[in-house]
């Protein structure tokens, strides 16, 4: 564990869960404005360890995420604010893996599966045979307790989950609607490199050191459905649906909201003007649900809260 200035730190074994529920129990409970560590396994919590290791199904439970971590004060209507401040790779190498009925070709003839190929990791990049990735680590399934139904963490839905966003990295900030008491995150499914899209159905699965500060937006100016990525240069609505187009429309939707409220606009003035500098981003096409994300630069988006 690397020696850094935190309030709190959740480790895999503290606590870990593979469904969103309403009714959650925290595994550390911090205050508003905490700083935190949470250790997280690779999304199959260390089955590829070599090429030669191969699954052929999805096991029973995978995608552990760890948690829940309660904040203090947080309640129904609330906004909690997620800045990630750095995401630290804590073992030597990820791994890629396909596996029959999983992923943007599942069915494809010409794509073999399944097949599993690690990815050393050196310095700031890891290998895929002899050609070197920049590492990038992202956070592929972080979220809250749900308002309602479970989901299982391999499914993003209004709460988070696995969204599988690019966006969701060291210096920006994830914003989610709270659903219950303590909001209750969690968040693994760390890749050392992923594409949007995410084609094949993993990244660079791997094991992560994630520091993050933790803030409650009580009464927010702008209430939230789903989760909000804000980066350096835009705010970014995120939304996942059974369809990519329903996914599209609802985080239009989303974005026609923020533009409204921010310019005096009625929604269709925001519609219109949201096809002038929106712009929509795949995060990943091969979850039980899809998710996209709709670009608004901070040039025309000030805070919404």
């Amino acid at each position: 564990m690397t020696d850094i200035d935190t309030d709190h730190t959740i480790s895999y074994e503290d606590g870990k869960l593979y469904e969103f529920t309403p009714d959650l129990e925290p595994a550390i409970t911090v205050e508003s404005g905490d700083r935190l560590t949470v250790e997280t396994a690779d999304s199959l919590e260390g089955a590829i360890q070599d090429d030669s290791d191969v699954l052929k199904a999805v096991p029973e439970e995978v995608n552990a995420a760890t948690g829940p971590i309660a904040v203090d004060g947080a309640s129904p209507g609330d906004v909690l604010r997620v800045e990630i401040e750095e995401i630290r790779i804590a073992e030597d190498a990820g791994r890629v893996v396909t596996i029959d009925g999983f992923g943007l070709l599942d069915s494809h003839e010409n794509v073999e599966s399944p097949r599993s190929k690690m990815t050393p990791v050196d310095g700031d990049t890891l290998a895929f045979g002899n050609l070197e990735v920049p590492l990038a680590p992202v956070i592929g399934t972080i979220g809250v307790a749900t308002a309602e139904d479970g989901y299982s963490t391999l499914v993003p839905h209004d709460h988070g989950g696995n969204l599988d966003t690019t966006d969701i990295t060291a210096g920006n900030a994830v914003y989610f609607p709270v659903f219950q008491e303590g909001a209750m995150l969690a968040m693994g499914d760390c890749k050392a490199a992923m594409a949007d899209g995410e084609m094949c159905g993993t990244g660079s699965e791997i094991a992560t050191e994630i520091d993050v500060t933790l803030e409650v937006l009580s009464d927010p100016a702008t209430s939230l459905e789903r989760p909000l990525v804000e980066t350096s240069d835009a705010w970014k609505p995120i939304a996942s649906a059974e369809t990519l187009e329903a996914a599209c429309e609802l985080a239009n939707q989303d974005a026609i909201a923020l533009l409204a409220a921010e310019h005096d606009f009625d929604d269709t003035e925001a519609y219109m003007f949201s096809s002038l500098v929106g712009g929509l981003e795949i995060s990943q096409v091969v979850d039980p649900l899809v998710t996209v994300r709709n670009a608004i630069p901070k040039a025309y988006l000030s805070s919404p809260f």
